[in-house]
């Protein structure tokens, strides 16, 4: 970021609009620049820095005793662009949160008549703001930067600091490492508050409190209310069946490392899991976040939507986004997401082309992201997904998981038992097998679920005739909504793979 706006500046751009909300650390990086374009360029006015704010006006960056009426008054928008124009010096000149004046005539064509009267002058205008909002009279005018999270450097150094305030932290290369990765994705401030809190709740500071950090920064990732920290208990053996998915997962489990890349392997992007409601999805993907150690985020993309103004959704999308690439390597969870863009094609009509756009910015960002984040989405209309969506290279691979077969729901039977109760050798598994012909594995377990009612109703231990009794009262998804079922399968067995073995080995035995 240091070096583009160097570039910037060096090159005499006259509007730059800044996307930030650590403004401290964005002005003190402006300032560094400032001095290298002096030293590098060996004028002999250096370069300086002011900041506005519509509370103080126009001051000098680095004299806080200096106030913005000294500058001719300056606290309204057009007189500070206007004391920026008449300025004779070379500087770069910060305007703090000026986009709730992006819909002002007058605000616009003062900017406008600056970037006229700037050019060739060694003068640049920053607007400085977390919320991306620019006029369209200067959207090609303007340079838009986004000011990125600190790095693990510089996280060091807020490790450092706190580490000398406390007594008796000494901890290894790796234990350090595990404190700083888990303060990925904060600013600079969040990261020094939590590092503070972990020192006065342990006296100290070691890997042992790493989880005192993690569990500060899902507060403050929960805040924007739109990606959400994920605790996973379960390990990928609750899942039963799907075999063929299992292993595909599990080859990939060290795929983020120093040795895959040294090996010569790419990270992987993401995978899609259709299939019938109630078979294993969300599971599935939520085990994998435990099975490769990595954190898990969910993305609702129904809070991304916002119409109080336009072009919020689209900043939502981003930030959230961005949020996800800064403590990658991550798993970015989307459950459902054939509803969740099921109008993102030809949405004009409805919400002035939003989920057109939004849409659009996603498929770019899976296209083109560099960034370990692994994208896992599960869908249950696959007609409702865009063709652009499925195709190769938004996806390492696509797997269809249907109802459960024999050996599968005898698993899962095996698994939801084993839960409430140890001894399970008094339930005849076969049997219960065969009743449950059709269902999945989410009715599976409702139907174990009402069994364990009704005998608790009536005081007593449920039993095999129970579970019988259950399932039999209970009509399945694949009965009510077989027409959808079979459209479903229909579609995967030519497009997607099978997540369980026995398909999977039956397919390539065929081929």
């Amino acid at each position: 970021m240091r070096e583009d706006l160097n570039v910037l500046v060096q090159a005499q751009y006259p509007l730059i609009y800044l996307v930030t909300f650590e403004e401290e650390r964005a002005e003190q990086t402006i300032a560094l620049v400032a001095r290298h374009v002096s030293k590098d360029q060996d004028v002999k006015v250096p370069m300086r820095v002011f900041t506005w704010t519509m509370t103080r006006g126009m001051v000098e960056f680095g004299n806080p005793g200096t106030t913005g009426t000294q500058h001719n008054n300056t606290v309204s928008p057009e007189a500070a662009v206007e004391w920026v124009i008449r300025q004779r010096e070379p500087g770069i000149f910060i305007f703090k949160d000026l986009h709730p004046f992006k819909d002002s005539p007058a605000v616009t064509r003062c900017l406008r008549d600056a970037i006229v009267a700037l050019k060739g002058t060694r003068k640049t205008i920053v607007l400085m703001s977390p919320v991306q909002e620019i006029p369209i009279e200067l959207e090609k005018e303007v340079v838009l930067l986004d000011f990125p999270l600190p790095d693990m450097a510089e996280l060091d150094e807020v490790l450092s600091t706190e580490m000398n305030r406390a007594r008796g932290s000494n901890i290894s290369t790796e234990e350090r490492e595990k404190l700083l990765k888990a303060a990925l994705g904060l600013t600079r401030d969040e990261a020094e508050k939590v590092y503070r809190k972990a020192r006065v709740m342990a006296k100290r500071l070691t890997a042992e409190e790493v989880d005192i950090v993690l569990s500060e920064k899902k507060q403050l990732i929960r805040r924007n209310g739109i990606l959400e920290f994920m605790d996973v208990d379960e390990t990928i053996n609750s899942v039963g069946g799907l075999e063929e998915l299992k292993r595909w997962l599990q080859q990939r489990s060290d795929a983020f490392t120093e040795r895959a890349r040294e090996y010569g392997l790419p990270q992987p992007k993401g995978m899609l899991i259709l299939g019938v409601p109630g078979c294993g999805k969300s599971l599935i993907a939520k085990t994998t976040s435990r099975l490769w150690g990595l954190p898990l985020l969910r993305l609702d993309l129904g809070r991304v939507y916002d119409g109080s103004t336009v072009g919020r959704s689209e900043a939502n999308l981003r930030n959230a986004l961005r949020t996800a690439e800064s403590i990658s390597p991550a798993i970015l969870f989307i459950d459902e997401i054939d509803k969740a863009f099921a109008g993102g094609v030809g949405s004009s009509d409805s919400d002035g082309g939003t989920s057109s756009r939004i849409f659009g910015s996603f498929l770019t960002w899976m296209q083109e992201k560099t960034s370990p984040v692994f994208v896992m989405a599960t869908a249950n209309r696959v007609e409702k997904l865009p063709s652009e969506f499925l195709r190769k290279g938004r996806f390492d691979e696509i797997f269809f998981v249907d109802l459960p077969n024999a050996e599968e729901r005898k698993d899962i039977f095996q698994i939801h038992l084993q839960k409430r109760r140890r001894d399970i050798e008094r339930f005849d598994l076969d049997q219960l097998t065969k009743v449950c012909d059709g269902f999945s594995g989410a009715e599976i377990e409702q139907g174990l679920i009402s069994a364990m009612y009704e005998a608790f109703a009536q005081g007593r231990e449920f039993t095999q005739l129970d579970i019988i009794a259950a399932i039999r009262a209970t009509l399945p998804l694949s009965k009510t909504m077989s027409e959808q079922v079979t459209a479903l399968r229909d579609w995967a067995r030519q497009r997607a793979r099978p997540a369980a073995a026995s398909v999977a080995e039956y397919q390539r035995m065929e081929f």
